[in-house]
């Protein structure tokens, strides 16, 4: 469903966070998560898996972007990456409390194939993290 590539889109400039394969992953999960997983969960938990799963889905590609506003220093955009990994490791343990704890509501190979993708969105994050100095632009950034 949603296949395997690399956190930058390959022999392309990266001008903006939509440039980053990661960013669109991540938007795309979390668009499949609240259209056909979270309206599927039961009204009693409409403030708490519900919830929790809709914020921390539509965190991810948020924190990217907004973290892509502070490439330029390298701490910044970093820690907004610490941050989206963060949601999305959440997600992940959401998507599999839905599979457990409510498996009559749920799509089990959607939910599967979700956990799978959050799995990768984050080993993407955590690449990308590290990779960053690679791309700074600002000399003193390297030394941060």
């Amino acid at each position: 469903m949603f296949g395997h590539s690399y956190w930058f889109m390959q022999n392309k400039k990266i001008t903006s966070y939509k440039d980053l394969d990661v960013f669109q992953r991540s938007y795309k999960a979390a668009v499949t998560m609240l259209t056909k997983i979270v309206t599927k969960l039961p009204e009693s938990e409409k403030y708490d898996l519900k919830n929790q799963l809709s914020r921390s889905s539509k965190a991810v590609p948020r924190l990217i972007a907004e973290g892509f506003a502070k490439k330029h220093q390298k701490a910044g955009f970093q820690k907004y990456l610490d941050d989206a990994l963060a949601e999305s490791n959440e997600t992940q343990v959401g998507l599999c409390q839905c599979k457990d704890i409510y498996p009559r509501h749920t799509d089990l190979i959607l939910c599967e194939e979700l956990i799978a993708e959050y799995d990768i969105i984050s080993k993407q994050l955590y690449r990308l993290r590290e990779a960053w100095n690679k791309f700074s632009k600002n000399p003193k950034d390297q030394n941060q």
